[in-house]
C-alpha cells in the first residue's frame, strides 16, 4: 500500500533533522504541509521510526519537552539527546530557541 504524500513529506523532514538539534510535531506537520497534523506526526513517527530509520530521538512537544509517556522512555531519549549535545533546562526540558532546528 503507497504511503500518502503527507506521509512521505513527514518521513523525508524528519530524516533531515541535523545532530544536535529537535523540533516538533507541530513544525513538522507545518513543513510537511498540514499545519493541524502534529498528533498525526506522532503517529507516523511511532509507527514507521524503525522501517525508515528516522531520529524519533529529535522530535519533541511545542513546549520544548520530551514527550514519551513512560520515565524510563523519556530517559532513554534525554541521554541519545544529551549524547548528541543538547542541554536541557529542566529534567526533560530543551531550550527550543537554541537548540530548535529552522530548515
Amino acid at each position: 500500500m503507497p504511503i500518502s504524500d503527507f506521509t512521505s513529506n513527514v518521513i523525508k523532514i524528519i530524516k533531515q533533522i541535523p545532530i544536535g538539534k529537535v523540533t516538533t510535531y507541530g513544525k513538522i506537520a507545518i513543513l510537511a504541509g498540514n499545519p493541524r497534523s502534529a498528533r498525526q506526526v506522532s503517529w507516523i513517527l511511532h509507527s514507521s521510526s524503525k522501517k525508515y530509520k528516522l531520529p524519533w530521538h529529535r522530535v519533541i512537544n511545542s513546549k520544548g519537552i520530551i514527550a514519551m509517556n513512560s520515565v524510563d522512555d523519556k530517559t532513554s531519549q534525554k541521554e541519545m539527546l544529551e549524547k548528541e549535545g543538547i542541554e536541557f533546562t529542566s529534567e526533560f526540558k530543551v531550550n527550543l530557541k537554541k537548540f530548535q532546528w529552522q530548515p
